[in-house]
């Protein structure tokens, strides 16, 4: 990102870091997290008690068409995305949570000990054959990037994105077209593996994570045979901590909050909607409203939770639809929706083209292994070849009795 200062350069050596001193990193990065939000919620309680820190209305219109005329105005130029599972929904993704269609409501062919335990790490390293499974069913490359995810991508496009959050491990946002600079997973990612050893954490790409899914082994590392696992987060691990570092460079300087497809239920990502200024608007596109702040805590004026309704609300607008419906009608009150419609077109249009490519050669890689098999066969085993003649002969002249057994030649 242009804006974004220059980093200082890394000295030439730098000190290798310890997978013991890494994990040290995380849990400071989290337990300072978890710091700041204690500070967050006194500065709010005091600032409500002594009328300070009186908050600048920047919308026209708690309202799609308001928060539309304010990104046409060119005043929002650090546009934040916080993104979950709803986003991905409509490309055949199942969410976690929707009864009856959501993820955790469909694994009873698991026989699991309780839903969640499929993203437990202890319960992984015991019994990994369920997520990996499962990995099979929803694995990155078998799903096109919605209408959403070309939405954010225009918004990187036309250089007011800051920063995309997202709580999804489908990788579908880089399939859109964000680059890692672009995004924060938040949850990790399939993109990259490593072997669960402390003592050897050997990394592994997605070509070979896809290749051993995909035949059914559990995956193991080529170095230490312990087991290799993609680089998402599952309960009892910590959040990367480019997630807590980034966040307090991005949020402070947010002029525009975009959420969608998220319940907010999930900490700390949930918490991150506190993070921006208190003037900073905040949009929510979901199917139902989420993020609301506790009544009593909203009286008193603190909290950081999303206001919609009462008569102290001046920032927050729900959008209730889907997404993608959601996205359309906002790209079409800034005038971008047949730009937004063509990206679409285009880009599922190559990646169609791109997949025949990929199976076609594959099939036709296939059909060369099974021809030099065959030709490998013929010449390796004359005794079968001549049961075959042997066979065809018998059948030219009509005699019964079918195939000849496997081995009565001789």
């Amino acid at each position: 990102m242009s804006d974004a200062p220059e980093l200082p350069k890394k000295e030439e050596e730098e000190e290798e870091v310890t997978p013991e001193q890494e994990e040290h990193s995380d849990d400071s990065s989290e337990e300072e997290a978890t710091g700041d939000t204690e500070m967050d919620f006194l500065r709010n309680l005091f600032s409500s008690a002594l009328g300070l820190g009186s908050a600048e209305k920047v919308l026209d219109e708690l309202s799609l068409d308001g928060v539309a005329r304010y990104i046409k105005s060119g005043k929002c130029r650090n546009i934040i995305c916080m993104v979950g599972a709803g986003i991905s929904t409509s490309a055949g993704i199942p969410d976690f949570r929707s009864p009856g269609t959501g993820l955790y409501a469909n694994l009873q062919k698991y026989n699991l000990p309780y839903p969640e335990a499929i993203f437990q790490i202890d319960y992984f390293k015991k019994h990994p054959e369920p997520f990996f499974a499962l990995a099979k069913e929803l694995y990155p490359g078998q799903f096109k990037p919605t209408v959403c995810h070309y939405f954010i991508k225009m918004l990187k496009d036309k250089g007011i994105l800051t920063r995309c959050y997202t709580q999804n491990i489908d990788t579908l946002e880089r399939v859109a077209g964000l680059e890692g600079e672009d995004l924060i997973e938040a949850h990790g990612t399939f993109y990259t593996s490593h072997c669960i050893s402390f003592g050897c954490r050997q990394e592994y790409s997605l070509d070979w994570m896809k290749e051993k899914i995909f035949s059914d082994d559990a995956p193991r590392c080529d170095k230490c045979s312990s087991l290799v696992k993609p680089d998402i987060v599952f309960f009892g691990e910590n959040l990367p901590v480019r997630f807590f570092s980034s966040m307090k460079m991005d949020f402070p300087r947010c002029d525009l909050l975009i959420i969608m497809g998220t319940s907010l239920q999930v900490q700390p990502f949930a918490s991150l909607v506190g993070r921006v200024s208190k003037s900073c608007p905040r949009l929510l596109i979901n199917m139902e409203r989420a993020g609301q702040a506790d009544h009593l805590l909203g009286l008193l004026g603190f909290g950081g939770g999303m206001d919609f309704d009462s008569d102290k609300a001046y920032r927050d607008v729900a959008h209730i639809s889907t997404c993608d419906d959601g996205c359309l009608a906002l790209a079409d009150l800034l005038g971008w929706k047949a730009e937004l419609e063509e990206l679409v077109k285009k880009e599922h249009a190559r990646i169609d083209s791109q997949d025949k490519k990929e199976k076609a050669s594959e099939s036709k890689g296939a059909a060369a292994k099974g021809s030099s098999q065959s030709s490998q066969w013929d010449d390796s085993h004359p005794m079968e070849k001549q049961q075959e003649e042997t066979v065809a002969t018998g059948a030219a002249k009509g005699l019964s009795g079918g195939l000849v057994p496997w081995g009565t030649v001789g």
